[in-house]
C-alpha cells in the first residue's frame, strides 16, 4: 500500500514598499531630514555660530549612511541553494557523499594539526639537540639609574630560572 504525498514548494515572502528592514529605513530618512534641517538653520538662520550648525548637519547626514547600509544589507535576497552551507542545510541527493568527504577532510586536517603540534613540542624541548634540565639557570644583569635606588650605578646580578 503506497500513500502519495504532495509537497508544495515554499514560496518566498515578497516585501512590498521599503523592504523587510523598515526600522533602518525610517531611521535613515529621519537622520537625513534632521541633518538637512540643522544644515539649513546654519545657512539661513543668521546665527553667529552658523558654521557649527553646517558641520553638525553634515555629520548627521554622514551618520545616516550607517542606517542606509543596514537597510540595504538587510534587504539582500539570497536564494536557499546558496544558504545551505551557512545554516547547515544539505542537498538531499548529495547527503551521503558530502558527509563522507567532510569526515575525511576533518580527519586529515586533525592529523596535520597534531603533527605540527608534535614537531613544535620537540623543537621546544631540544632546540640544539642537547638534553637540558627543565630549570635552566641564567644570570641577569641590570644597571639601575642613580635616581631610582642608589647614588652610583651598580650592577646587580640576579638569577632567573627558565
Amino acid at each position: 500500500m503506497s500513500i502519495s504525498v504532495q509537497v508544495e514548494p515554499i514560496m518566498e515572502k515578497t516585501h512590498e514598499g521599503v523592504g523587510r528592514c523598515k526600522c533602518s529605513f525610517w531611521f535613515a530618512v529621519a537622520h537625513d531630514i534632521l541633518g538637512v534641517f540643522i544644515m539649513l538653520v546654519g545657512v539661513f538662520g543668521g546665527l553667529p555660530i552658523h558654521d557649527l550648525f553646517i558641520y553638525a548637519g553634515a555629520i548627521v547626514i554622514f551618520l545616516s549612511l550607517i542606517w542606509w547600509v543596514f537597510w540595504y544589507s538587510g534587504n539582500i535576497d539570497v536564494p536557499p541553494e546558496e544558504l545551505e552551507d551557512d545554516v547547515g542545510l544539505t542537498k538531499m541527493k548529495n547527503r551521503g557523499f558530502s558527509r563522507v568527504v567532510r569526515q575525511a577532510s576533518q580527519r586529515l586536517s586533525s592529523r596535520i594539526r597534531s603533527s605540527f603540534r608534535k614537531s613544535r613540542r620537540s623543537t621546544r624541548e631540544n632546540p640544539a639537540g642537547t638534553n637540558r634540565p627543565a630549570n635552566t639557570e641564567v644570570s641577569l644583569s641590570t644597571i639601575f639609574d642613580g635616581s631610582i635606588d642608589s647614588s652610583s650605578k651598580d650592577i646587580v646580578r640576579e638569577t632567573l630560572f627558565i
